[in-house]
């Protein structure tokens, strides 16, 4: 095999020489990685050959929204009037999600404490 590693590495040495890398599309652009770092570390290869074929199991879809609701909710004032509904959402999400047997500990931030303290009162903070 190291013979075969030799090869194409010397194959691709020639190449870049003579520049046949040079103007292919996205050249000099950041690749786009998936973020997979939500994903516990032993589920990320299933993850990833699911996501391939087309499928996410649905605790990963929900947790998927989930942390897109987190966000999105980060960057919203309480006091607009979309923050309640996709307050409501987001505990509603983990609620399925703790059902589901998963982590919610992802969700937890600064305003996490108070988004449930707002919703569901001060005991709803207490574990």
């Amino acid at each position: 095999m190291w013979l075969f590693d030799q090869l194409v590495e010397q194959h691709i040495a020639e190449a870049q020489k003579k520049g046949e890398f040079d103007n292919l599309p996205g050249s000099g652009k950041k690749l786009a990685l998936d973020d997979d770092s939500q994903v516990p570390p032993e589920l990320r290869a299933a993850y990833r050959l699911m996501k391939n074929s087309g499928f996410l199991p649905p605790e990963l879809e929900m947790r998927r929204e989930a942390v897109e609701l987190n966000e999105l909710l980060a960057g919203i004032e309480p006091t607009d009037e979309r923050y309640a509904q996709h307050a409501k959402h987001l505990a509603l999400l983990e609620s399925k999600l703790r059902q589901a047997g998963m982590s919610t500990d992802f969700l937890r931030s600064e305003y996490g404490g108070q988004l449930q303290q707002r919703l569901f009162g001060e005991k709803a903070c207490i574990k």
